[in-house]
C-alpha cells in the first residue's frame, strides 16, 4: 500500500493525505513509488486510499477522497493501467477505498498465474475446477469432472491419473470470460484468451498414492506460481494430504486451502475438520497464519498479505449449491504472479512434454524461465544422451492454444520445430540461447533434507531426482555424515544414472523412492562436461580385424556405412574423411569406432 512506504523527496507516504494535492515533485516521488509496486506485483497491486500506515489514521471526508482517487486515476493513465474499485468502507474518520490496478496488456497478451490444484483422493479437484471453469455447477454424481478427465479409465473410475490444465480467464474489470461452447460443452481456449486480461492456469494433479510421481512432476515441473489444498470436509485430512502440503512447503510455494462438500456434511464434523486444518497449518512444520475467509473484507486482506507465504486463507465452498464459489474466483482474480522477469536475459526453456502432430511435425511444450524467444529464433536443444546440444529453429509458437510471435520468462507455451523427430526429445531437456554456451551435468552437490525415511540412507543408495521438469534416477557417491535418517540435513553427492542433464546451481530438488522423501537445493555442479561419467572406464581400441561384422548405432540397429562416421563423430573421436584412408585397414577402422561408442554406454 503506497500511502505506507517511507518518506521520499519530501512525501509523507505515511499519511492519509499525501494522495490529496501532491505538488510536481511529490507526484513524480508517488508515481516512481507505483511503479516500483507494478514491477514487483508482474503488473498489478492493491492500493489503498484513505489510509495512514500507522493503522489509527484512517478515513477521508468526501472532498478529500475525491482528490486522492483523481490523482491515483491521473498516475495509472500515466503508467498505461486500469484503475478498478475493490470495496469502500466507512470508518470513524471517514472513508476508506480499496483498488486494484491492472496494467493493459495487448491484444493478443494476458497476465498468466499457474495455480496447482492438490489434495487427497475423492477431495473434489476435478469437480470443482469443472465447475469453475464451464461455469456450470455439479450434480453431486460426477458431471462437472467429466469435462476434464482426458482418458477413458479416468472417466470409469473418477480419478485423475495424469497431469491435466484448464484455464480461467477475467477480464479488464474482474469478470470471468469462460463461456463454454453450447454444443458439447467444451472450451474455445482462443476466445478465452483473446477477452481476458488474466487468465489462471489450473494443473489438475492426481490425489492417489500410486499417481504420486506424477503430481511431484507436476509440482516441479511446472512451475506453479499458488497451490490450492484441497479438503473433503466430510474425510477431513486423510490419506495424501499431509504429503501433498509437505511438497508444497518444501517447494516453497504459498498454499491457499479449499475445504469442499459443504453442502452435504454436518456441522459438527465441519468444524472438527476445520478446527484440525487450523492446528495442523500453525503446527511448527508449517507456521502458517489461517485465516477462515467468510466476506469480501476477508478476500482483499488475505490477496494483499497472500505472497509473504505466511497467510494461509481457507474457503469453504459447494460445487452442488455454488455456496461461496464467488469469493473463491474473487481471490483467484487478485493474485498476482510471485516472480517478475527480465526481456533481456539470455531464454531458457525447460520441456515437460512432447507431440507429434499430424501435418505439424514434433511440438515440444513447457515453461519459458526466462528471456524472450521470438519465431524463427535458433535455439540450443538438449543435453541429448552424449550431453550435446543441438541448434534448432523454431517454427511456430502457441501460448493457450492461440497463435503468437513471442513469448517471455513466467509463460507457457507450445513450440513446432523443424527437421527434428520426436523420438530424439524427452521430458527434461532444454532450449536454451546460444549465448549461454550450455553444458550437461552428469555430477552434483546438494543439501538436502530428509523428510521421511523408514530406515537409513547411506552411499549407494538410489532414488529418483525431480528438479524442475527433470525426472530421472540418480545415486549417492558420497555425503558429510555416515548415514542419513528422518530428519536429518546433509551435503550429498548425486550422480545421474542414465544421461546427463542441463542444471543450475539454487534449483530446488525432490528426492524421491515411493513414500521416502527429501527435498534440497543444488549447491555445486560437478562435472559441467559432456564427457563420460566418472565411474566409466576409457573406451578399450581394439587392433584391426579382418572379419566383417555388422556395425550397430546405439539405438540397437544395423548402421549403414554412412552412419559409421556420423556415430564415432559424435562420441568425440578423431575421424578421417572417406577415401583418405588405406582401403585395406577402412573395415577395421569402422568396427573400432562402433565399439568405442558401445564401451561408452
Amino acid at each position: 500500500m503506497l500511502n505506507g512506504e517511507l518518506e521520499d523527496r519530501g512525501v509523507d507516504f505515511t499519511s492519509k493525505l499525501a494522495l490529496v494535492s501532491p505538488n510536481g515533485e511529490q507526484y513524480d516521488s508517488l508515481l516512481r513509488q507505483l511503479r516500483d509496486r507494478m514491477e514487483e506485483g508482474c503488473g498489478e497491486t492493491i492500493y489503498v486510499v484513505g489510509m495512514g500506515s500507522d493503522g489509527g489514521d484512517w478515513g477521508l471526508d468526501e472532498k478529500d477522497m475525491e482528490a486522492s482517487v483523481a490523482t491515483v486515476r491521473s498516475m495509472c493513465e500515466q503508467i498505461d493501467a486500469d484503475l478498478i474499485p475493490l470495496r469502500e468502507r466507512n470508518e470513524s474518520a471517514g472513508l476508506v477505498r480499496d483498488y486494484l490496478i491492472r496494467r493493459r496488456v495487448g491484444e493478443l497478451d494476458f497476465l498468466e498465474v499457474r495455480v496447482a490444484v492438490v489434495g487427497n483422493v475423492d477431495a473434489g479437484k476435478s469437480t470443482l475446477l469443472g465447475v469453475l471453469t464451464h461455469g456450470e455447477l455439479d450434480n453431486g454424481r460426477g458431471f462437472a469432472r467429466q469435462k476434464l478427465f482426458r482418458h477413458k479409465h479416468e472417466m470409469e473410475s473418477g480419478r485423475t491419473s495424469s497431469v491435466g490444465n484448464d484455464i480461467l480467464g477475467f477480464d479488464q474489470e474482474g469478470q470471468v470470460v469462460n463461456k463454454p461452447d453450447s454444443h458439447g460443452g467444451s472450451l474455445d481456449w482462443t476466445k478465452i484468451c483473446e477477452k481476458s486480461s488474466k487468465v489462471i492456469t489450473f494443473i489438475d494433479l492426481a490425489g492417489h498414492e500410486k499417481y504420486l510421481k506424477t503430481t511431484v512432476f507436476g509440482m516441479t515441473g511446472h512451475l506453479p506460481d499458488f497451490c490450492m489444498l484441497m479438503v473433503g470436509s466430510n474425510a477431513g485430512i486423510v490419506g495424501m494430504t499431509k504429503e501433498h502440503l509437505g511438497l508444497a512447503l518444501a517447494l516453497n510455494v504459498p498454499v491457499f486451502v479449499v475445504v469442499t462438500k459443504i453442502d452435504m456434511c454436518p456441522a459438527n464434523i465441519l468444524q472438527e475438520t476445520l478446527k484440525l486444518l487450523q492446528r495442523l497449518l500453525k503446527s511448527p512444520g508449517c507456521r502458517k497464519i489461517p485465516v477462515l475467509v467468510q466476506n469480501k473484507d476477508d478476500v482483499i486482506v488475505t490477496a494483499s498479505n497472500f505472497s509473504s507465504e505466511r497467510m494461509c486463507p481457507i474457503f469453504q465452498i459447494s460445487n452442488v449449491t455454488g455456496e461461496n464459489m464467488d469469493l473463491l474466483k474473487m481471490f483467484l482474480n487478485l493474485l498476482s504472479s510471485r516472480t517478475s522477469y527480465r526481456d533481456d536475459q539470455p531464454a531458457e526453456f525447460q520441456i515437460d512434454d512432447t507431440y507429434s502432430v499430424p501435418g505439424v511435425g514434433t511440438v515440444v511444450s513447457g515453461t519459458t524461465l526466462r528471456g524472450l524467444i521470438r519465431l524463427n529464433d535458433t535455439m540450443l536443444l538438449g543435453p541429448d544422451p552424449l550431453g550435446s546440444f543441438i541448434p534448432i529453429a523454431v517454427k511456430s509458437i502457441h501460448r493457450k492454444r492461440m497463435p503468437v510471435k513471442e513469448v517471455r520468462g513466467g509463460q507457457t507455451a507450445s513450440f513446432a520445430l523443424k527437421k527434428i523427430k520426436r523420438s530424439s526429445i524427452r521430458k527434461g531437456m532444454v532450449m536454451v540461447s546460444p549465448r549461454l554456451s550450455p553444458q550437461a551435468t552428469w555430477e552434483f552437490e546438494a543439501e538436502i533434507l530428509v523428510l521421511h525415511h523408514p530406515t537409513t540412507i547411506s552411499p549407494r543408495y538410489q532414488a529418483m531426482v525431480h528438479c524442475g521438469s527433470i525426472r530421472q534416477t540418480a545415486t549417492i557417491l558420497s555425503m558429510n555424515r555416515d548415514c542419513l535418517r528422518t530428519g536429518d540435513k546433509a551435503s550429498v553427492h548425486f550422480r545421474f544414472i542414465k544421461t546427463p542433464e542441463y542444471l543450475h546451481c539454487d534449483q530446488r530438488l525432490v528426492f524421491r523412492e515411493g513414500r521416502t522423501k527429501a527435498v534440497g537445493t543444488i549447491t555445486k555442479l560437478l562435472q559441467s562436461t559432456n564427457n563420460l561419467p566418472s565411474n566409466s572406464k576409457p573406451p578399450q581400441i581394439k587392433m584391426q580385424s579382418t572379419k566383417k561384422a555388422p556395425l550397430r548405432k546405439e539405438d540397437g540397429t544395423t548402421a549403414a556405412g554412412d552412419d559409421v562416421a556420423t556415430i564415432a563423430q559424435s562420441a568425440g573421436s578423431n575421424t578421417t574423411q572417406p577415401g583418405d584412408e588405406d582401403p585395406q585397414i577402412k573395415e577395421g577402422n569402422k568396427e573400432n569406432k562402433v565399439k568405442w561408442v558401445d564401451s561408452k554406454e
